[in-house]
């Protein structure tokens, strides 16, 4: 039997998996020192934490997550014209024993059974309404194209630094990279808007990953993105994550399925909510694999992450694929089960 590593390899690159991938088992999400002082972290029912870029975060207890803070005196870009007075990258001047704490934490996973994870969030699309709040982000799109221009190239070249600090010293072998580009119903930007934008960015920081050793680019949105796939394949994504059902990912698979992996199509809507069942993950998971196939495809639930709001829902998912696998590929289900990585984010 293939290793966690090895069987989402196939299923990447057009080969002969020995089963279906489940969700994020072959993903081992690592943080770095950045991730660690950025301060954007936060527990459920914290209010007002304000990160290193100056962005307010709040996670009251009965929504599913944290959202920045946009009333008029926590916007950090107060005038977009002048941006560059609001905006600053934090300095990344950690120690070599910084790094070297986190290099051991990389040692300890078994690379032959998963991809060393860097994870990375929020993106560049993010970032702009983090900075800026949503509405406004998406108004000075349209009548402030040229600032837009100038802070994206200045968002871009503080990834570009993270990215080579990240290569040189940890050296992972895929990235888990968050960006949400849209809501369920369509993207936030049209086409042709979305590609002025961000393709050129997205190719220099996806494009430096490549070609320092990242085999795998995980871009997590969990939106309706159908529209951006075509960018998608230009920037350098090799899997999807996130795609929401209203993407219609079995037609996507049928279209582009031979130049990116799709992962996700179980929404958490459908499975994740007040008085989930193990038996509607179930029928939720059956549904997506008959409808989406095993070619190009990892179900999985549309979280960026291994885990769910309501607890247990995930590892219901994890365990039903189990099931599947066993089923479907003619392998031990007890085999599956001890091969399966803890699908967790090691700090």
């Amino acid at each position: 039997m293939l290793t966690a590593k090895e069987n989402m390899r196939e299923v990447v690159k057009g080969g002969k998996p020995d089963r279906l991938v489940n969700q994020y088992e072959a993903l081992q999400l690592l943080f770095y020192p950045y991730a660690m002082h950025s301060n954007s972290s936060i527990a459920k029912g914290e209010m007002d934490k304000v990160d290193v870029w100056g962005v307010t975060r709040s996670y009251p207890e009965n929504v599913p997550g944290a959202f920045p803070v946009h009333t008029p005196d926590k916007i950090v870009v107060k005038d977009i014209e002048h941006w560059r007075d609001y905006v600053h990258a934090p300095v990344m001047d950690y120690s070599q024993e910084e790094w070297d704490m986190f290099k051991e934490i990389y040692s300890k996973v078994d690379g032959t059974k998963a991809y060393k994870t860097a994870f990375y969030a929020p993106g560049l699309f993010e970032m702009s309404h983090y900075l800026c709040s949503m509405e406004d982000a998406l108004e000075y799109y349209m009548i402030y194209p040229d600032e837009m221009h100038d802070m994206i190239k200045y968002l871009t070249e503080f990834e570009l630094k993270l990215a080579e600090d990240l290569c040189s010293q940890l050296h992972p072998d895929a990235i888990l990279h968050h960006d949400d580009w849209g809501s369920s119903i369509n993207s936030f930007l049209r086409p042709s808007m979305f590609e002025d934008f961000f393709v050129d960015s997205y190719k220099q920081i996806y494009g430096y990953f490549h070609d320092h050793g990242v085999e795998l680019i995980v871009h997590h949105s969990d939106s309706y993105a159908a529209n951006l796939v075509p960018a998608m394949i230009e920037m350098g994504i090799d899997v999807w994550q996130g795609c929401v059902e209203s993407n219609n990912v079995p037609e996507l698979i049928k279209k582009y399925g031979d130049k990116i992996t799709f992962m996700g199509a179980i929404d958490n809507k459908s499975v994740d909510f007040n008085g989930w069942t193990d038996e509607n993950c179930k029928e939720q998971l059956y549904r997506t694999i008959e409808a989406c196939g095993d070619k190009h495809f990892i179900p999985c639930i549309t979280q960026g992450g291994p885990g769910s709001v309501y607890p247990g829902v995930y590892m219901s998912l994890a365990d039903a694929l189990d099931e599947y696998n066993a089923e479907h590929y003619g392998l031990d289900l007890e085999g599956i089960k001890n091969a399966r990585l803890p699908h967790q984010i090691m700090f």
